[in-house]
């Protein structure tokens, strides 16, 4: 995983002179907002670009320690796999169990067995692939991604004074 830039978002007029905002690629039609409700609509856009910003930079980190340090001084696969799937998650990636245990660079069975344990305790659902039964996707449940979000807004409250969104590259 790389810590690519976070596009900018960009405004340009409609034919019908609605006014649209296109972070990430997904674009907001603003027709009759008001300016406050799209100050608003802004600064959401902006905060869910920092966690993504740093989720990103928290798993790369994770792999320039072990080019450093020896890997076995850190194991964390829950939390390789946590970041992984946030990530793809706010990108609306699938991932593909297989590719899940990959990304939390240990043996595929202890993935495997951390997979299931975030799964019997809520932070993770499996989904199967619907045209292969073999292949199933994982993905972070409604209470994963709040406890992943909440954790994400406090690194950032915490840090916001040395660290901002245009330090971040938003």
């Amino acid at each position: 995983m790389t810590v690519p830039h976070i596009r900018a978002a960009k405004g340009r007029a409609m034919p019908n002179g609605e006014q649209t905002t296109v972070a990430n690629g997904n674009a907001v039609y603003s027709g009759g907002m008001t300016a406050e409700a799209g100050s608003a609509l802004r600064g959401a856009d902006a905060q869910h670009d920092a966690r993504i910003t740093l989720a990103r930079e928290l798993y790369a980190a994770r792999r320039r320690r072990s080019r450093l340090f020896p890997a076995d001084l850190f194991g964390e696969p829950t939390w390789d796999i946590l970041l992984d799937l946030y990530v793809a998650g706010r990108e609306s990636r699938r991932v593909p169990t297989t590719s899940a245990c990959i990304g939390a660079h240990v043996p595929p069975t202890t993935a495997l067995r951390w997979l299931r344990i975030l799964e019997a305790r809520g932070f993770v659902e499996r989904e199967s692939d619907g045209k292969d039964g073999r292949r199933t996707f994982v993905r972070l449940t409604v209470r994963g991604n709040a406890a992943m979000d909440d954790f994400l807004d406090a690194m950032l409250a915490n840090i916001g004074d040395g660290v901002n969104a245009s330090s971040l590259g938003i």
